[in-house]
């Protein structure tokens, strides 16, 4: 099953490990293990009365630090900086192909996979900020790299 990263720290230890495959516009950074643990969103809003009823029974420590963490597991994240894609529609038209072909790969190392957008696609081949050939070349050109990068990191193990 494959999750999104979600955390910033998680993102820039992956990122700081050694690229596993570089194409001409993207990048893959792998690094074997589970992301940190995740911080649970408040449920409850704060009150100021005082608290003297019975006790529910409830022995478990409000936040836990010891979460379960799947240690086995694919996270993957995509980065896709602003300088490289100008305009949003190109920015998330680059972030679902990205996801995309993340699940069309059979089966990936465990760890976080994050795909960087390294350069721009030439803006004199591709008009449109969201058309259809470069919908097909950035499918086709991560394909190949994240069968390159899956390959490289199966054979490191």
């Amino acid at each position: 099953m494959m999750r999104p990263l979600v955390k910033s720290a998680d993102f820039e230890r992956t990122l700081a490990a050694p690229t596993r495959a570089r194409s001409a516009h993207f990048a893959v950074h792998h690094l074997h293990g589970a992301p940190g643990v995740p911080v649970p969103p408040r449920t409850h809003k704060l009150s100021t009365e005082l608290s003297t009823g019975q006790p529910t029974g409830n022995d478990s420590p409000v936040d836990d630090p010891a979460a379960p963490v799947p240690v086995d597991g694919v996270w993957w994240g995509a980065v896709v900086p602003k300088r490289h894609a100008r305009r949003a529609v190109t920015r998330t038209l680059l972030k679902r192909q990205i996801r995309a072909a993340m699940g069309r790969l059979p089966a990936l190392p465990s760890g976080m996979w994050v795909v960087r957008l390294r350069a721009p696609f030439p803006r004199e081949q591709f008009a449109s900020a969201a058309s259809e050939p470069l919908r097909r070349a950035a499918r086709d050109e991560l394909d190949t790299l994240l069968a390159e990068a899956a390959r490289r990191a199966a054979a490191r193990r």
